[in-house]
């Protein structure tokens, strides 16, 4: 069965560097195989012939690396299923000068906060931003040009920001992909 694990904080501002061969090593360690990892953000696609704890595999990166990285890890379905629900019309456009566009990210969410309430938690302003559960996850969508208000600036260093990994719909719509193929 494939399964995806996702690095939280980790290549951020040259810390916490985790090269995607030496991710890929601890992985391939732990018995999985058909590994593909994703720009260098933390995604790993894999398949397993057990269900995988991500408590194993944290523990795994933790010696190999001497640092915590927090790690989520979700059955292909769940990837599957958020990618899923994301809006047709949501994008995540690149910033421009006029502040058209949107951004649209997931928020993963480690199981501690994984509760429909949590969009309340997050401070969603609804007359900006659309926030949406969906089991494992939060889908976010805000305008470039009320990106300055969105909801997550104020939640980045609390503890509910600590218990998420954020990745852009475009990372969410191709993990998804990758587990298809």
């Amino acid at each position: 069965m494939k399964y995806v694990a996702l690095l939280r904080g980790i290549n951020v501002g040259g810390n916490h560097r985790v090269p995607k061969a030496e991710f890929q090593s601890v992985l391939e360690s732990l018995g999985f195989h058909d590994i593909v990892i994703y720009i260098n953000s933390g995604n790993a696609v894999f398949t397993s012939d057990h269900q995988p704890q991500a408590s194993d595999v944290q523990t795994a990166l933790e010696k190999h690396f001497g640092f915590n990285i927090p790690t989520l890890v979700l059955s292909g379905e769940k990837i599957q299923a958020i990618a899923a629900a994301i809006p047709d019309s949501w994008t995540n456009d690149a910033p421009k000068p006029d502040k058209s566009g949107q951004k649209s990210d997931v928020l993963y969410l480690f199981d501690e906060i994984n509760t429909p309430d949590i969009i309340e938690k997050l401070g969603h302003k609804p007359e900006i931003e659309t926030m949406i559960y969906v089991d494992g996850a939060v889908l976010a969508n805000i305008t470039r040009a009320n990106q300055s208000r969105y909801s997550l600036l104020k939640v980045v260093g609390t503890p509910p920001y600590k218990q998420m990994t954020i990745r852009n719909i475009t990372t969410a719509k191709k993990l998804a992909e990758l587990v298809e193929a």
